[in-house]
């Protein structure tokens, strides 16, 4: 569990194109077996240690005739951003995805002191 011991708590939000693999005719629409995209996500402010992230499809556009597979999930957590990862394998062929995103963290106070 992650507690807050600060009065200052940031959530920070937004979307990402993870996928555009149709139009491109890029791996994850073309290949089969394993196969991983990754994105950099930065905050729009610096949170004071690594905050909790929580990851969902916002919309996905997958072939139905294949099965349907996917990892998706946030590494590399730091007060600053994350990467945005999505794995896929076998026949599974995925065409689109965007992904939403929400951090929550402690915020820096203005009050404390630094040396």
């Amino acid at each position: 569990m992650l507690r807050f011991t600060s009065n200052e708590i940031g959530v920070c939000q937004g979307e990402l194109g993870l996928v555009a693999d149709f139009d491109t005719q890029g791996p994850m629409w073309t290949d089969e077996g394993e196969r991983e995209i990754r994105s950099l996500v930065k905050f729009s402010e610096r949170f004071l240690m690594p905050p909790a992230v929580h990851l969902n499809p916002s919309m996905w556009d997958l072939d139905s005739s294949r099965n349907l597979r996917g990892n998706l999930r946030a590494e590399n957590v730091t007060a600053s951003g994350f990467d945005a990862v999505f794995q896929t394998w076998g026949d599974t062929r995925v065409a689109r995805m965007r992904v939403a995103w929400m951090a929550i963290g402690v915020l820096p106070d203005e009050q404390d002191f630094t040396l």
